[in-house]
């Protein structure tokens, strides 16, 4: 009986033995071979593709066998880590750190907004009484309000920096620009307000001596000013040059950059729709016109009184006439600057800018040489400037050489530039303001 017991605990014993070869042996060695066969089928169905050899086919160092899911597990990881990277670049990037409030009285303040800052409005609806919209440049936000429900005190002020837009180009205006100034007045004082600039409409003349007294360095609050026209205040330090833009307020739209804008063959030379006043140069633009049959060559329509509002009829015909034209002819008016050479940009038309100034204050020629337009020539505006509408004809003529594909070239160039400019426009505003509001460099 103690024999069968010992033969049968030697049995049990042998057969775990053999059991555990055989398990070791699979652990250390068939796996191995299962990876080369494995790797022989795969040469025998052919060449994996290269994207497989570069992930799947190569196996880490160190190890013996494939892992078939390695190539995803490593695609997983990354694109985890980019998703982290990108919600962190997300939560940072709408952090800002100055908050500046626009509050629009004017109608050039459309053109800042939606024009400069390609900014939306809410509602779109431009009859609305209140609009708004916000836009990010770098680390400051702006918010914008317009319309004629914006009324001194009868909206809530929640914001330390605000830039007021005023129209100051006649008496009626001054009157109204006044009085939101003693209101803005007010809000510093009782320390409503932190910091306040002023983008203004000027006078065509540059009389705007009323202003005078309200801004820092004469004792008052407004730390900017961004003024259009040739003032003869601007020095680059709390006065700066502003440009006239689009007129907005007959609700010239942005336009949008279009094939046929750049490419189609426009079928006149030149255009000209405006008013011709008494013994100006309009007139002698005009006489130049009929000379030849020049008038024949460009599209020309003109009236002997302005008027303030367009017809949905009339702004077609001049949109039409901007987009059908080579050419913008911009003669002087009350000033030498004028809606209609930003209009022409718009529409990839080459204005023909009569560089002359106008009578008045604006400028001093003796000390800012390129005075009239400073800001444009400052830019490099690729406009053709003519001191006489004597040399138009010349100017005509070359044009009939030039073939379409300069002429698409030339667009291209426009319209480059004028993006560029609206851009450097926006940065340049947002630096003066961090500058001077937050002590920004």
């Amino acid at each position: 009986m103690r024999l069968t017991r010992k033969r049968l605990c030697s049995f049990l014993i042998a057969l775990y033995c053999l059991f555990s070869l055989y398990a070791a042996y699979h652990v250390f060695f068939g796996r191995r071979r299962q990876t080369s066969a494995a790797s022989l089928r795969g040469l025998r169905k052919g060449a994996a593709p290269a994207r497989d050899r570069r992930g799947r086919v190569q196996s880490s160092l160190g190890s013996e066998e494939w892992n078939p899911w390695e190539g995803d597990e490593k695609y997983e990881q990354q694109h985890r880590f980019k998703t982290s990277l990108q919600m962190v670049n997300k939560s940072t990037k709408g952090k800002t750190d100055f908050q500046v409030q626009i509050w629009g009285k004017a109608a050039i303040g459309l053109y800042l907004w939606e024009h400069i800052f390609e900014g939306l409005l809410d509602p779109t609806d431009v009859t609305a009484q209140w609009r708004e919209g916000n836009s990010v440049v770098g680390r400051t936000h702006y918010s914008f309000i317009t319309g004629p429900a914006v009324v001194p005190g009868y909206f809530s002020v929640d914001v330390n920096n605000v830039v007021l837009i005023l129209n100051g180009r006649e008496k009626a205006k001054v009157f109204y620009a006044t009085q939101w100034l003693l209101y803005a007045q007010n809000l510093v004082q009782t320390r409503k307000l932190q910091h306040l600039a002023v983008v203004l409409l000027g006078n065509e003349h540059c009389n705007n001596d009323w202003i005078n007294q309200f801004l820092k360095r004469n004792g008052g609050f407004v730390e900017l000013l961004f003024i259009i026209y040739d003032s003869p205040w601007i020095n680059n330090m709390d006065v700066f040059q502003w440009p006239l833009g689009v007129a907005t307020y007959r609700n010239f739209p942005v336009v949008e950059a279009s094939w046929s804008i750049l490419h189609d063959e426009r079928p006149y030379l030149c255009n000209f729709l405006g008013t011709v006043y008494e013994n100006s140069s309009r007139q002698e633009l005009m006489n130049i016109l009929k000379q030849d049959g020049i008038d024949k060559l460009c599209l020309v329509s003109v009236r002997e009184q302005w008027q303030p509002q367009e017809t949905n009829e009339s702004l077609k015909n001049y949109q039409e006439a901007l987009l059908h034209s080579d050419l913008t002819l911009c003669p002087v008016g009350v000033n030498t600057e004028c809606y209609r050479i930003y209009e022409a940009c718009s529409y990839g038309s080459i204005p023909v800018v009569e560089d002359v100034m106008t009578a008045g204050s604006c400028g001093n020629t003796s000390i800012h040489h390129s005075a009239p337009l400073q800001l444009l020539k400052s830019m490099d505006a690729p406009f053709i400037f003519i001191k006489n509408w004597k040399e138009l004809p010349a100017v005509l003529e070359k044009e009939k050489t030039i073939v379409l594909q300069e002429k698409i070239q030339r667009r291209k160039m426009l319209l480059y530039w004028y993006q560029h400019f609206k851009t450097e426009l926006k940065m340049r505003f947002t630096n003066i303001l961090k500058s001077s509001f937050f002590n920004e460099q």
